[in-house]
Order: structure tokens, then sequence, then C-alpha cells
């Protein structure tokens, strides 16, 4: 077994939550008469945390004030409608599974805010993992790697023997950043060009690829 501990991203990774991101955005920007973003846009705008997202989402030359009203409506909104049709990557939980049983420590870091992390994965993906960890105050977002220090630290592992799993480029980063190998999905927010362009130098495209790459 080539690593000992597996940590992977939220969105796009586990969870298809695009839709509900979409929805959630569009909602806000239209309560404030803001114009609309496509699917594409939000696709793009993920991956830096739910701040990021709507700061991007707003017309550039947004005040301040309003920018932070368009982002306190998406969040009780989103918090309503988070599983409304987020649904998991099919094969996901049984490589979940699969990895634990092989002794795999396995994990969760994502930059949407943690109250968020925790409920979606309680609801899809209950007591499957060692350790799950969103946005907390005081700790920077990736591609910094103090979050997955964190996860380090409480698990008592190192980076030495760990794989990072996602599907951006912010991941890509994150690994790097870690020191450690990153196996960049497919299937997610980005697509394969995207990925190559932005440094990946493992593809997998499907659930069985991932688990046979992280446990040959």
């Amino acid at each position: 077994m080539s690593y000992q501990t597996a940590v992977f991203d939220l969105d796009g990774t586990l969870l298809n939550t695009l839709d509900d991101l979409f929805d959630a955005v569009n909602h806000s920007l239209i309560a404030y008469g803001l114009p609309e973003r496509s699917l594409a846009e939000v696709r793009l705008f993920t991956g830096n945390g739910i701040r990021r997202l709507i700061d991007l989402s707003v017309p550039e030359d947004t005040p301040k004030d309003l920018t932070d009203k368009v982002f306190d409506e998406f969040k009780a909104y989103y918090d309503k409608h988070k599983l409304d049709t987020t649904r998991p990557y099919t094969g996901m939980s049984e490589v979940i599974d699969d990895l634990r049983a092989a002794g795999v420590a396995c994990a969760v870091v994502s930059n949407k805010a943690d109250f968020a992390v925790q409920g979606i994965i309680d609801h899809f993906y209950p007591g499957k993992f060692d350790y799950v960890m969103g946005e907390r105050a005081g700790i920077r977002r990736k591609p910094n790697r103090d979050m997955i220090d964190v996860i380090l630290r409480d698990l008592g592992r190192s980076a030495n023997g760990m794989v990072y799993v996602g599907d951006s480029e912010v991941d890509i980063e994150t690994a790097k950043n870690c020191g450690c190998p990153c196996l960049s999905c497919s299937w997610g927010f980005r697509d394969r060009e995207w990925l190559v362009e932005h440094g990946a130098t493992t593809i997998v495209d499907t659930p069985a690829q991932l688990e046979a790459k992280i446990l040959a």
C-alpha cells in the first residue's frame, strides 16, 4: 500500500454540489437586484470558499456593504437548500469503505464553511470519515496547508504517506504546499484540459481508478 492517509476535497470530488450552489448564488443576487450568473461561471468561481464565491459573483463595482448583504442572504438560503439536488458521485462511498478497510485514514477538507461541511458529510457519508474539516476562524484556507496540518496532527499522521484528492487548481496547489502527491478527478468542476493546464500530474477518470491509485 502506497499511502496511509487520503485527504479528500468535498465539492466536485465527493459530492456534486454545483446545482445547489448555483441556485443559492442566483437567489441571493436576484434578492438584491443584481444580474444572475451562468452555471459555467459559478462552476469556475468555486474552490476558494463561499465568501470568495460571492465576491466573484457580484459585479466588480459592487460596494462592500451590498456584497455583505448578498453573502448573508446566500448563507441563510444555502443552509436551507444545500441538500436539494446535491448527490454523492457514484462509487465514491464504496471507495471510502474500501480504503478504510485497507487501513487508510480518510479525511475531508473543504473551503466551505465548517457547519455546512459537517452537515453535508453527516447526511451523505455518515460515519465514513476519520476527520472532517471545513473553514474555521483563525485557520487559513486552502491552498495554504494549515487545514491539512490540523487534520494530520489530530489523526497522528504526517504528510509522508499522504495523498490529496481533489478536482481543481486549488487542490493541486494545496497538495504542492503540503509536499504530497495530488490525484486530480476529472469528474468534478474542472475538466481534464483545465487540470493539465494548471499543473495536474495524475488525473483519474473514475472512482475505481482513484481507488486503484491509492492502494497500488
